[in-house]
């Protein structure tokens, strides 16, 4: 080792560079666990290529005993394994941080910095004198550089080994040979290097109850408990895993005991534009449907998401957000789908949308979708994005109330037509825009309708004169003002003294945003915070902002997307809102957030100079 060192317990980040397809996956995914296992909690991110194998990955782990789960900026440990990538790499390290890389083939000092600690592990010297199978030797090489790190973090060893023995439940061959593995690297270190380093990990008790899981499972598990019934889907990153949850969670609870029968439809269609159709033909059926898919799905549904808006045919979609336009950046993160969405398919469309903010808020508002749904008789868009959605996170338990009945909304009877009610399926009876629907075959002969996408009158009756079109219009405007007041409002957190400044943010930009007020702080700077939870807004959106004489939006776009949301339905005086944007694919950081508010507020202190005369 050379220069300064950091020092530092339960509280770094360590990076780990590896090539897309050499099994390193599962290896770091088990130290994340191993720091977990030790109560203290983690925030990794896995950062992958959109190819099968052969590009550079990236997992990161923040350890935080202080529970910062949002990602912070900068490397403290960098293992490096990958040649390609290793300049960058060692360039991302903080001062006075470390570097491990495999030493079997000496690097010129060149390849180092003076303001770091170098570490040298000759990790394929010593699987390939340790493994003939060249498979072996790549896959094992992981598990020694996660020894060598058990040794270097003053790590429980035993801790990955119960996670060794519980990887390989069912494979029982398996687990000799992967602790005989770690205690190589681990053995290794004990002997050649000084250890512990100034990074350590020290049992503590932070974790708590909270459950570690990623947000597309969450969410497809809500989508279970919600009533989904029916999927119909097209595989894209990085949405897919959701279905794929929501595939396994089905065989388990959606299967009948008596006769195993499967209680649930889910069909992998052609492409997305067959996905939404089939979830609308399902919902039109009064099944709980759903589709998950990215933006380049979103584009292609348009025609079909404003059939379902006009019609009013519940249905939810599932939105996994990734760098766009086009083909974009298909493993990276943005919040960049919020327009597209929020005015969905050509026309005067207006569509709800649900930002959850983590995978306990995805499981919950995962299920709430399908209420909300039926309840407005329209679209719901839930949605998540690339950073809550395929990574894990800590979170609180998910919990369920076995008492909850599910809402259907306004469904008029048999016996309700059978008593003579009037129906009419796009009348408006309470004023709130919403009118009675009815499932197919409620009755012989009343209450039937025909759905179209022309426009029709208040009983569905063909019509193309003005007055009946604009009736139905101002009333689905009426149905979206009632929507306000019954999606999740926003939560406000005022600062400490009382500030004439305010932000707002939503989704994953949550836990970022959390630590950044606390480095605001420390600059002197007060900031209420709202975090959105729902569009349309409700009206306290008017008066934070009216509140307030400047409001930053901190959002992962280019466009300020949420911002023009909040200019376009709120009225609001576009001066007075702050973009503070962040998009280049990577999770934004409280480093981030911090420098670029705080930087604001300190150039509106700065008093200009008088000019002479």
């Amino acid at each position: 080792m050379s220069g300064g060192a950091l020092s530092s317990v339960n509280d770094f980040v360590i990076r780990f560079a590896n090539v897309n397809g050499s099994g390193s996956a599962s290896a770091n995914e088990m130290f994340a666990r191993a720091v977990m296992r030790m109560g203290v909690p983690v925030s990794p991110r896995n950062i992958f290529p959109s190819n099968i194998q052969g590009l550079p990955t990236w997992y990161e782990v923040r350890v935080t005993e202080d529970g910062h789960l949002g990602a912070r900026g900068g490397v403290d440990f960098m293992v490096a394994m990958n040649p390609q990538t290793f300049d960058k790499d060692v360039a991302m390290i903080e001062p006075g941080g470390y570097l491990l890389y495999d030493s079997t083939k000496p690097l010129p000092a060149s390849k180092f910095r003076e303001d770091i600690n170098v570490i040298g592990v000759p990790l394929t010297a010593i699987c390939n004198k340790e493994y003939t199978d060249p498979r072996q030797r790549q896959l094992f090489k992981n598990i020694i550089y996660l020894g060598v790190l058990s040794a270097l973090l003053e790590m429980d060893a035993t801790v990955i080994e119960t996670l060794i023995g519980e990887q390989y439940k069912g494979k029982d061959k398996l687990i000799g040979p992967n602790v005989h593995a770690l205690h190589l690297g681990r053995d290794w270190a004990l002997a050649n290097l000084k250890c512990p380093i100034g990074l350590r990990i020290r049992k503590a008790d932070k974790v708590g109850d909270r459950i570690f899981i990623e947000g597309n499972a969450a969410a497809a598990l809500g989508a279970v408990y919600g009533g989904a019934t029916v999927c119909a889907w097209y595989p894209i990153t990085p949405s897919s895993s959701l279905a794929e949850a929501f595939t396994r969670y089905c065989a388990r609870l959606r299967v009948d005991k008596d006769t195993g029968e499967a209680k649930y439809a889910i069909i992998q269609a052609e492409d997305e534009l067959a996905s939404i159709g089939m979830v609308i033909g399902a919902s039109w059926n009064g099944a709980r449907a759903f589709t998950s898919t990215s933006g380049p799905g979103i584009s292609l549904m348009q025609e079909f998401l404003g059939l379902a808006y006009f019609a009013e045919i519940p249905s939810v979609i599932f939105n996994v957000q990734r760098a766009g336009p086009s083909t974009g950046m298909p493993t990276r993160t943005q919040q960049c789908d919020l327009i597209s969405c929020a005015y969905a398919s050509h026309g005067d469309t207006k569509h709800v949308m649900l930002f959850p903010e983590d995978p306990h808020e995805a499981f919950r508002f995962g299920a709430d979708a399908f209420d909300l749904a039926e309840r407005l008789q329209t679209p719901i868009f839930v949605m998540l994005d690339l950073d809550i959605g395929m990574n894990h996170r800590l979170c609180a338990p998910l919990t369920w109330d076995d008492n909850r009945k599910f809402d259907r909304g306004k469904v008029m009877t048999r016996a309700e037509l059978e008593a003579g009610t009037e129906f009419g399926r796009y009348l408006d009876v309470h004023g709130d825009g919403i009118p009675f629907r009815t499932y197919p075959g409620t009755h012989p002969t009343r209450g039937s309708f025909f759905t179209r996408g022309t426009s029709r009158d208040r009983y569905a009756r063909y019509t193309e004169e003005g007055g009946p079109y604009v009736d139905n219009m101002q009333r689905l405007l009426r149905k979206f003002e009632t929507a306000k007041n019954i999606v999740p409002r926003p939560l406000i957190a005022n600062a400490d003294k009382p500030t004439k400044y305010g932000v707002i943010y939503f989704g994953s930009t949550s836990p970022a945003m959390d630590e950044a007020i606390g480095l605001l702080e420390k600059r002197g700077h007060e900031l209420d915070r709202m975090r959105i939870r729902a569009f349309p807004f409700h009206s306290s959106v008017n008066s934070f902002v009216a509140d307030h004489d400047f409001v930053y939006v901190v959002e992962q776009n280019r466009d300020s997307q949420l911002r023009s949301l909040i200019v376009n339905e709120c009225g609001v005086d576009p001066v007075r809102l702050v973009p503070i944007l962040h998009y280049d694919g990577t999770p934004i950081t409280a480093r981030f957030i911090a420098g670029a508010i705080g930087d604001h507020l300190g150039r509106m202190k700065v008093k200009p100079m008088r000019v002479a005369s």
